[in-house]
């Protein structure tokens, strides 16, 4: 906290702040009896009426009285990690909307539209055929907002509410916060105009070769499709030619099994992208009744194994925060958090 000569705690921020990280200390709501201060740090994303908004690291907007301020000031970004691979934002973001390929794009402005649609030969828009764009991945069926959409703010958003109308889809605009250049800001304002954020959850990296080096990834099949075997383990039964295609997409994709009893599932699978020095892993799922023998660790060994064959050296996955699991499984692994990502829906459409 800020504290002057005198000894005293000072509030060393203003509305001219808007946008910047700070920590603030402000009194205990009436009934907290474990301390009369209580700190919170995070973006100051509006400051209007007497009230500050505050967005943490997770997303989280916390509603702070001016009246109940002590103490604040402005503060560096979050330090950088000490361990694996350095990342900047804006390149993750990039590497995983490419794991995520869309069938349809358009720019709007620095923004990119993506869609998970088809069309037959000269169908026009009404005609559009959705790839099961929320039961199967918001990722390639939202907007990825990357700089300035060259619009004001809210004539952008009735573009991008036009252009998923078109296709039939709900419009989703994929924010992130907690690291240096992610969207606060945006977040703020998608809530204030009654965006519903209905996704969170957080992009882990780490090193490669600590994952291929884990464990002797012997009996793994890889594949460059995703075969009726692998389509059996997958969480998302029935899924759809169009969402088998995004399935599929991106710069060097495979797919991994542990093949079970004759007849039966595998045992576990797993998918990686790999896309320059980056192996994105995604889908690894086990048996229910084969868990805690290892075999999601196999699965994901084989995969960097081949990743590291082309010359990847950085991994990044997404694991969502009520997932214990999983996020116990990668932060074994020496996987850890750099930001969380959210999918704001639109107002008035229902969820699908």
């Amino acid at each position: 906290m800020e504290i002057s000569v005198a000894g005293r705690l000072e509030v060393c921020i203003t509305t001219a702040d808007v946008g910047k990280r700070v920590s603030v200390r402000r009194l205990s709501e009436p009934g907290v009896t474990e301390g009369i201060f209580t700190d919170t740090v995070g973006v100051l994303t509006s400051w209007n009426a007497g009230v500050l908004l505050i967005t943490r690291k997770s997303g989280e907007t916390v509603r702070i009285a001016e009246s109940s301020l002590v103490a604040g000031k402005v503060v560096p970004a979050a330090p950088a990690r000490r361990r694996g691979p350095a990342a900047s934002y804006e390149e993750l973001a990039r590497v995983s909307a490419r794991a995520w390929r869309p069938l349809e794009s358009e720019r709007l402005g620095e923004w990119e539209l993506r869609a998970a649609v088809q069309r037959a030969r000269g169908a026009g828009p009404s005609e559009a055929v959705p790839g099961r764009p929320a039961g199967f991945t918001r990722r390639a069926n939202s907007v990825l907002p990357l700089g300035d959409p060259g619009l004001p703010l809210d004539e952008a958003l009735d573009a991008v509410r036009r252009w998923y109308g078109e296709r039939g889809l709900p419009a989703y605009v994929q924010t992130a916060t907690g690291a240096e250049g992610t969207q606060e800001l945006l977040c703020a304002e998608l809530e204030r105009r009654g965006w519903v954020r209905e996704v969170t959850a957080g992009l882990w990296i780490g090193a490669l070769a600590p994952v291929a080096d884990r464990v002797e990834a012997e009996g793994v099949v890889l594949t460059r499709e995703a075969d009726e075997a692998w389509l059996a383990r997958y969480q998302r039964k029935g899924v759809s030619e169009v969402a088998l295609q995004v399935l599929g997409s991106g710069p060097s994709v495979w797919f991994a099994s542990v093949p079970g009893e004759e007849g039966a599932a595998p045992a576990a699978i797993g998918r990686c992208v790999v896309d320059g020095r980056w192996a994105g892993f995604a889908a690894v799922e086990v048996d229910p009744e084969q868990r805690r023998r290892g075999l999601a660790t196999t699965v994901m060994a084989a995969l960097a194994h081949r990743a590291l064959e082309e010359g990847a050296s950085a991994a990044w996955l997404q694991v969502e925060d009520d997932n214990a699991a999983a996020r116990a499984l990668y932060g074994g692994m020496g996987f850890g958090p750099h930001h969380s990502y959210h999918h704001y829906r639109e107002p008035g459409a229902g969820a699908p």
